[in-house]
């Protein structure tokens, strides 16, 4: 029937592709979403070979630390999981819970970070400590101690007030019968917290106020905070995240199914659209008082590791996940966009470094891992940008600030002056991969006149890394000064890559004091640096069949016609990075193979800083 429609010009065989016979239309609750960009990722290398969104920033907000707890949390524990956002009161607040090394192994607490920038945090404080039953309460056969467990941790409620939430049970299994009941308790503007309560029992076992560690939140005698408890229970959408811990009693939650880790946001036309782990979505037009049945939407890859979905600051969509079904390797991690919600395109790497993994822990995977950004209503940050949190390797605690409209591509040349940007604030049109002992910042150096972009570098695993995107040219002339403020140690890579972050011009300022290029496949020396001394790089790439580079130090040739470290056919990022590239962990790479701690992780390595003060690009086709 439908080749003699074909041929009778009544469907066209575009229309076929897209909505084949007995499958019906994307957007409805057959399909809720669908990404139709057909870009996979390579599983070799960290990033996936992805196109990065111009201008994203990866922060890290917290940094394990097993030996010296005085410079994390104060505890040392180094299983860190599980993040999550809210921004109140012109200030970010993140939620993470912890455990001292494993997954799902007591005890359990869950602690609280606050920015008001987004790049610099506080030390994490205990919002909710490991569990201490009732005198007379014992943990009951079969479980080991108590642990904590969470799919959603903060509401701002209509009348103001910033509720923290959290989920209590018995480890190994706070599911179903091992749970116990949600806490919650009230966060002051000043910083501090309100009592804690349970707010809801879980409903497999005989949980009360007589055989558990706090009072029901209706003991409160503060009004507006029970106000503002009540309004989370009647938030439909809100409590449908609590379904994981606790799928309640019959018919209590309108999804049916074997669903996790739900993520919402609201299209154009109100419809809910839910996501889940494992790539299960779901329509609801009652603002979550029935859904559609979940179903796996067909073209979006991805695993366990959780799924973001939100609207951004300028009207359009984004899924933020992770487009693997390697489970115990979680990278990169990626987002693709919307102009309705419904179908989605470009997919871009928004954090594609994986660091090594210093402490072994059961199920710690690989990568940036179970994402989360701030959920409808719970505040919008003013800066005009998608904020998203994660762990990475299940250790420590990241953010990214994702510059809204999302883009991929520079047109015309670049001509950054850092002395324009704001000392230590965002940094415009650079993605920036910045850890605690590696940041990376606009400072006043050499003067507040006269500002740069600074690499510092005192991690012994980590490093520094900024990338200016530019337009894609199979030519292109870059300059750049640089300066090392030592001779002795650490190293810059100056790399130009392609489309695909390929490598194919590499420098590099080495420890030994000599700048460097990678031609013939090894380090080749070409002239010493000083420290504290400002060195003009001029580089000419040529990407032809046959392609080469030419560079030029301080005025002087130093290479002219190299073969480039590899082919490519066009360029369009330049890199600067306080590290030697690398390709460990490998999707082969063992996650439950035991390691003792990483040697002199929880120590400083000397510091090393270089300085970029001005940065020029032009390229041609």
């Amino acid at each position: 029937m439908y080749e003699s429609l074909l041929l009778a010009g009544v469907v066209c065989l575009s229309c076929l592709l897209i909505h084949p016979p007995g499958r019906a239309q994307t957007g409805s609750e057959h399909e809720p979403v669908r990404y139709v960009g057909g870009v996979g990722i390579d599983p070799a290398p960290h990033d996936g070979r992805l196109r990065p969104p111009v201008g994203v920033a990866n922060y890290q907000t917290f940094r394990a630390n097993r030996t010296h707890p005085e410079r994390a949390e104060g505890f040392g524990w180094t299983y860190n999981h599980a993040p999550m956002l809210a921004y109140w009161n012109d200030t970010f607040y993140q939620e993470y819970l912890s455990n001292p090394v494993d997954e799902h192994i007591a005890p359990g607490h869950t602690l609280i970070a606050t920015s008001r920038d987004g790049r610099e945090w506080s030390k994490p404080v205990v919002v909710f400590p490991a569990y201490e039953p009732p005198k007379g309460v014992t943990v009951p056969k079969g479980y080991h101690g108590y642990m904590m467990h969470q799919r959603m941790g903060f509401f701002v409620a209509p009348n103001g007030r910033l509720l923290a939430l959290a989920f209590h049970g018995h480890a190994e299994d706070p599911f179903g019968p091992g749970g116990i009941g949600r806490v919650v308790r009230e966060i002051y503007k000043d910083g501090t917290f309100g009592p804690i309560y349970f707010i809801r029992y879980a409903s497999h076992g005989k949980w009360n106020e007589k055989n558990t560690s706090y009072p029901f939140y209706t003991r409160s005698a503060d009004t507006g905070f029970v106000e503002a408890c009540k309004a989370f229970l009647s938030n439909r959408l809100m409590m449908l995240q609590c379904r994981d811990e606790d799928p309640g009693p019959k018919d209590f939650y309108p999804i049916k199914g074997d669903v996790e880790a739900l993520s919402f946001y609201h299209r154009k036309d109100g419809k809910v659209v839910a996501l889940w782990k494992w790539a299960m979505c779901a329509l609801s037009a009652d603002e979550g008082l029935t859904f559609s049945k979940p179903v796996k939407a067909p073209t979006f890859t991805t695993d366990g590791a959780k799924a973001w979905g939100q609207k951004t600051p300028d009207g359009r969509y984004a899924i933020v996940y992770v487009p693997t079904t390697h489970s115990e390797h979680r990278y990169p991690l990626a987002m693709v966009t919307s102009d309705d919600g419904i179908i989605f395109d470009d997919l871009l790497v928004v954090h594609g470094e994986v660091p090594p993994r210093r402490f072994f822990g059961r199920w710690k995977d690989y990568g940036p891992q179970y994402v989360r950004g701030i959920e409808e209503g719970n505040g919008v940050p003013p800066d005009n940008a998608m904020w998203i949190t994660y762990s990475v390797n299940k250790e420590d605690m990241w953010v990214s600030r994702i510059p809204v409209p999302v883009r991929y591509r520079v047109e015309g040349p670049v001509e950054d002056n850092f002395s324009k940007m704001e000392t230590g604030g965002h940094i415009l049109d650079w993605n920036i991969y910045s850890p605690k002992w590696a940041p990376v910042r606009v400072v006043d150096f050499p003067s507040a006149a006269e500002k740069s972009l600074e690499l510092r570098d005192e991690d012994p695993y980590d490093y520094a890394k900024a990338v200016r995107v530019f337009q894609e040219g199979m030519k292109a002339e870059i300059g750049a000064t640089v300066l090392a403020r030592q001779a002795d140690k650490g190293l810059l890579d100056i790399e130009v890559l392609d489309r695909f972050g390929n490598r194919p011009v590499r420098l590099r300022f080495d420890a030994d004091g000599q700048i460097k290029a990678f031609m013939g496949g090894a380090w080749t020396n070409l002239q010493p640096y000083k420290p504290d001394t400002w060195h003009k790089v001029d580089i000419a790439v040529n990407a032809s069949p046959f392609g080469h580079f030419s560079l030029t130090i301080d005025g002087r040739n130093a290479i002219d016609h190299a073969p480039l470290a590899e082919a490519v056919l066009s360029v369009e990022r330049l890199s600067f990075r306080t590290g030697p590239y690398r390709d460990w962990p490998t999707r082969e790479t063992n996650n439950e193979a035991k390691h003792p701690p990483l040697e002199g992780a929880d120590d400083p390595a000397p510091l090393a800083a270089f300085n970029v003060k001005t940065v020029r690009i032009v390229s041609a086709s």
